[in-house]
């Protein structure tokens, strides 16, 4: 059994294509594969959340969702907001744990970044990967200051105790700019290692059988793909 947690940078950088291409892969190695989202934010009731996105990408369906709040908030502010009470990440990391008994792998999502709050105590997704013993894959946004937010997030899990999995770019253009480029080489440098992926812009629109093929080649072999950052590297560096 293994645990794996995504996390990222900041919001909106592509966690959940990056969850739902690691869940598409896993399974299409046979493994049993389950999917949590400790906590939806911005869905109310009986709306479309980011389990239902892995769900249509990786034809997954052990998925499991704790709490859900209707505001576009952190968890935190999202659950005062409602009059709700906080998700307990020490109950998740329960549920997590009985989960990973029966399973060959179960994908953590965190909400935001890193250090986004699920209480008033301030507990975040690096404290719950720390109680599950979980390495965490960093998904970065490929543009200007991301190298500064990437820095922040690995330096917070170092001083927290979490293991990275590696750093994964979450959604790369087409048409990368100069500054796009030059990170590259950089996003490596901060991480002490090669690029875990790097996945093309607008993969979540891709029907299932596009997105595993896009998951192939978009993430690394320690998680089932092709990917090659060498490759990646000498293709976009301006330097190179």
């Amino acid at each position: 059994m293994s645990v794996l947690v995504v996390t990222g940078t900041c919001t909106g950088v592509g966690k959940t294509i990056v969850t739902a291409a690691l869940a598409a892969l896993a399974a299409a190695r046979g493994a049993a594969v389950a999917v949590v989202k400790p906590g939806q934010t911005g869905a109310a009731p009986g709306e479309p959340g980011d389990l239902d996105d892995v769900r249509r990408l990786a034809g997954v369906a052990d998925l499991h969702e704790y709490a859900r709040f209707p505001d576009p908030l952190s968890p935190a502010a999202a659950a005062r907001h409602a009059g709700l009470p906080p998700l307990r990440l020490t109950d998740a990391a329960e549920r997590v744990h009985a989960l990973a008994e029966s399973r060959d792998l179960v994908l953590v999502e965190g909400a935001g970044g890193l250090l986004v709050r699920y209480d008033d105590e301030g507990t975040t997704v690096a404290d719950l990967a720390r109680w599950l013993g979980a390495a965490a894959v960093v998904v970065a946004r490929p543009d200007l200051g991301t190298l500064n937010h990437t820095a922040l997030t690995l330096e917070a899990m170092a001083h927290r105790g979490v293991q990275p999995a590696g750093v994964v770019i979450g959604e790369w253009p087409e048409k990368p700019d100069l500054a796009m480029r030059s990170n590259v080489r950089d996003l490596e440098t901060i991480a002490a290692r090669p690029l875990a992926g790097a996945f093309p812009a607008g993969a979540g629109s891709l029907e299932p059988a596009e997105f595993l093929l896009a998951a192939h080649a978009a993430l690394a072999p320690p998680f089932g793909g092709t990917f090659d950052p060498a490759v990646f590297r000498a293709d976009h560096d301006p330097l190179t």
